[in-house]
């Protein structure tokens, strides 16, 4: 048996995948991450070739403390959009999360080169607070 088109299945267009965009996207920005969430969860079913749903998600699980289930939605963005220095950023925070350190700080030695500042400062500040040997 085949994975279900959601979209096609409940007749949805574009329009109201938008929407519900746009409505997870206000709780997420109200700080209310367990709605947002809820919203996103949906989105990435509905339309699991977004990887934007699928960043969104992976980042309000980071915020929410759960790396594990944050680390399988940011992997699955990477593979439908390749490499996005905002969603590898948060692969790299939620490695740190899960106690992998080795693999967090070779993803961050390779972000401390990014040209986006915001992106090369966060991952310079990790590289330093993660190197320390009690860590």
């Amino acid at each position: 048996m085949g994975k279900i088109n959601w979209k096609n299945t409940l007749g949805w267009s574009e329009d109201q995948l938008d929407e519900m965009r746009y409505i997870g996207y206000a709780y997420l920005r109200q700080g209310k991450y367990d709605i947002a969430v809820t919203f996103f969860e949906a989105l990435a079913a509905l339309d699991p070739d977004s990887s934007y749903d699928a960043q969104t998600t992976g980042a309000l699980y980071l915020q929410m403390g759960q790396p594990k289930k944050a680390l399988t939605f940011l992997e699955k963005s990477l593979k439908l959009e390749g490499d996005h220095a905002p969603t590898l950023l948060n692969m790299c925070k939620a490695l740190f999360m899960l106690k992998r350190k080795d693999e967090g700080l070779k993803l961050a030695s390779i972000l401390k080169s990014e040209r986006d500042p915001q992106i090369s400062n966060v991952a310079k500040a990790l590289i330093i607070a993660y190197s320390r040997d009690d860590q």
